[in-house]
């Protein structure tokens, strides 16, 4: 399957129906069940001990990841076949701790689309609904020369 000829929900659906692998960093940041509909993502994750920053505790850097991933499949699934984003910026905010071996929920929607820019929102919480962090990216799009 060529995805260069695939929409982002083309792309995405693919993955969720095991046409195509899911990215590796899936499997990196313990990403896994993969929702998408136009504009929006949700999906489950879970940190491991693999994830742990020098004190014992979930880096940082896992809330991030998984932020710049939800936000960015979200844009994604809004694009045309042929045409690829790359985050430019991305800007978290922890709340709470992020447990490990816990299954939680990341869900992002886009908030602005245009020609070259897409801007998503995105959360993670834990089993009960509880807010650990939140984040805003935004993409570049960038589109064929034709």
């Amino acid at each position: 399957m060529n995805i260069s000829h695939l929409s982002g929900l083309e792309h995405l659906s693919a993955i969720i129906n095991g046409y195509i692998p899911p990215p590796t960093i899936f499997d990196t940041m313990g990403m896994f069940n993969l929702q998408v509909s136009p504009g929006a993502v949700v999906l489950g994750c879970r940190a491991t001990e693999q994830h742990c920053n020098p004190m014992g505790g979930v880096h940082g850097g896992f809330a991030a990841t998984i932020l710049d991933s939800v936000t960015g499949c979200a844009v994604h699934s809004l694009l045309e076949a042929g045409v690829s984003y790359g985050t430019v910026d991305l800007a978290v905010k922890m709340m709470r701790p992020v447990p490990m071996n816990e299954q939680l929920i990341a869900e992002a929607k886009v908030t602005h689309i245009s020609r070259s820019l897409g801007i998503a929102e995105g959360t993670i919480r834990n089993s009960e609904g509880k807010l650990l962090a939140s984040g805003s990216a935004t993409c570049f799009i960038k589109r064929p020369n034709l």
